[in-house]
């Protein structure tokens, strides 16, 4: 259901909820607790006291549909609406292209995720600049606020994960927990001169014209958390901002914006197997990949002419892909015949499926076209935010930073970057097919999955070991030295070793990307790796290291500090390292 069709359905309650809404101004009602204002209109969400001992809404507005002639411009505040609008289900995932972590036609994790995977149908809406509040089931006021952006290395993804629902966090962190939705892909992250020429558009703004537009997203959440977190008993003076992978990639660009220009909107950062080096970053070991293959450390970002040739590249393959142009020499010319008007025209008027589809496909055209993430480009993005970090130009709050033991296990397709064969030998639809089948995940066998260069674990791991070094680590080591020199005594960091899943998954994946998202939310499933991860007889082990790891980001939000006493053990600065493990029965927390 898009925002507009939301609107209308709620003015059918709005005479029902209007006696509640007044009281709801002030906070919470005692009555109807799922009752609440914001500056662009009352809400109604759910009572789930009973089940998960939350209040939630789902799917509330926090910027205007960046459809038509705001494809491609920082995201404007909503429009107010009339009436009460029905915050009772998640609204839609920005479109992308079909991939392990995209929703299904209905907006979840089920079985037609597959079903895109084979037909390449692109799951999700332009429309979708939305996000979700969940609160403990009280009346308390001042709430410490969690806001937590989701990975997928910014192609993929969506709020709606139910791996990313924020009721066990809000919960046992007596916290308000907020997740929202940013564009994906080309929508999210596009630099072309024809779409930043203010003799075509002068209402262009700098942040319209810098082609970062899901960092954008993030920042007008925020804004929009900042505004109305109050109402529904969260102290937009302690927001925690926090996001995994690429998810993390984009709050340190949020966090390390020229200018301290997002000073205020939140007050610690805690990013998850993410870093922010560009290739020649201060401290970052050399040389550099960029993903060009040449078996160099890889940096998070890529430079602002790899984004600038690949948005020329797709304009391009639009040309030829309609008919317009019969080879990439015709659609040359046609470029060059054309006003920069004429082709924002035409790029605004393609669909957003289409623009992915070929979209995709620009993938492979220059060495390092894999790229999709924040764009270093000066304005909204710092053109060296390692650089930035130690020049002090950036919010400075306490920070708290993850890394999973074996990260490239999930990204295993990137180990010819590193001179090594690619591990998971199944293409996504494939992996799915046996991912989301419990059978199949039980009679799996670690060759099955897993290219024969690698005969087993053992070989598998010292592979996965050298990626880790020059990807993951590089970044966390270059991020946290720099962190260092500013904030003293307040970066802490983490390592997650669990590996308890059953034979051949501990091998397969073990403690592996975003492995660790379902410990800190306490979600264990319905999600994509819930049948590998799940077991009876890990359960005790598994619960009880979640409900530490919820304990930490729980203290951490709270004071800025994670040390809790359910850790067992004190939890010290950067360069020691907080291991997260546990037995089949038992947590297991020690330092490095």
């Amino acid at each position: 259901m898009t925002f507009l069709s939301r609107v209308r359905q709620g003015t059918l309650i709005a005479l029902a909820a209007a006696s509640v809404t007044l009281s709801a101004c002030g906070g919470s009602d005692d009555v109807n607790p799922e009752n609440r204002s914001t500056r662009y209109g009352d809400v109604q969400g759910v009572d789930d006291s009973a089940h998960s001992g939350t209040y939630f809404w789902k799917g509330v507005p926090f910027a205007q549909p960046p459809v038509g002639a705001l494809r491609w411009k920082a995201p404007r505040p909503p429009l107010a609406w009339s009436g009460t609008l029905d915050a009772t289900r998640f609204g839609a995932g920005c479109i992308q292209n079909p991939r392990l972590y995209s929703p299904g036609n209905h907006n979840t994790f089920d079985a037609t995720v597959g079903d895109n995977l084979a037909s390449g149908h692109t799951p999700g809406s332009e429309d979708c600049l939305t996000l979700n509040i969940w609160r403990p089931a009280s009346g308390e006021k001042k709430l410490p606020v969690i806001v937590y952006i989701y990975g997928g290395s910014n192609v993929t993804g969506y709020s709606a994960d139910p791996m990313y629902d924020g009721a066990a966090l809000a919960k046992k962190a007596n916290a308000v927990v907020v997740t929202a939705n940013y564009r994906l892909g080309q929508l999210g992250f596009f630099r072309h001169p024809a779409l930043r020429d203010t003799t075509v558009d002068p209402t262009l703004t700098p942040e319209d014209q810098s082609g970062n537009y899901a960092v954008l997203d993030i920042a007008q959440a925020l804004r929009f958390v900042q505004d109305n977190i109050g109402e529904f008993g969260g102290d937009a003076k302690n927001v925690t901002l926090t996001g995994q992978s690429a998810g993390a990639i984009n709050i340190l660009a949020v966090a390390t914006a020229p200018g301290q220009r997002t000073a205020g909107l939140f007050h610690k950062l805690a990013p998850l197997s993410g870093g922010i080096s560009v290739a020649t970053s201060p401290g970052f070991p050399q040389p550099a990949n960029n993903l060009a293959g040449n078996n160099g450390y890889i940096p998070a970002l890529n430079p602002v002419a790899t984004y600038e040739a690949l948005s020329n590249v797709l304009l391009l393959k639009l040309l030829i892909d309609d008919g317009t142009a019969a080879d990439a020499a015709a659609a040359t010319a046609w470029v060059q015949g054309h006003s920069h008007a004429d082709i924002a025209a035409y790029l605004r008027g393609k669909p957003a499926s289409t623009l992915l589809k070929v979209g995709l496909r620009t993938m492979g055209a220059l060495p390092n076209s894999t790229a999709s993430g924040p764009i270093p480009e000066g304005t909204v993005v710092a053109t060296d935010p390692i650089a930035a970090i130690l020049a002090g130009d950036y919010v400075k709050t306490p920070l708290l930073a993850g890394m999973t033991n074996a990260e490239g296990k999930l990204l295993s397709s990137f180990l010819p970057l590193v001179g090594r064969p690619a591990g998971i030998r199944l293409n996504d639809a494939q992996l799915f097919s046996v991912l989301f089948d419990p059978a199949k995940v039980k009679a799996a066998t670690f060759g099955d999955i897993i290219n024969p260069a690698y005969p087993d674990g053992a070989a598998y791991d010292p592979a996965i070991a050298e990626l880790d070094a020059k990807f993951f680590g590089a970044l966390r080591d270059n991020m946290l030295n720099a962190f260092i020199t500013q904030t003293p005594g307040q970066v802490w960091a983490y390592r997650f070793d669990w590996k308890q899943e059953a034979a051949p998954w501990n091998d397969v994946y073990g403690a592996a990307h975003a492995f660790d998202v379902p410990f800190i939310l306490g979600n264990f499933g319905p999600s994509l790796y819930a049948n590998v991860i799940v077991t009876d007889a890990n359960q005790a082990g598994r619960e009880a290291l979640s409900g530490a790891m919820m304990g930490a980001l729980a203290a951490f939000a709270r004071s800025g500090d994670p040390n809790d006493a359910a850790l067992g053990t004190a939890w010290p600065n950067w360069p020691r390292v907080l291991l997260f493990d546990a037995s089949a029965t038992a947590k297991r927390i020690t330092v490095q």
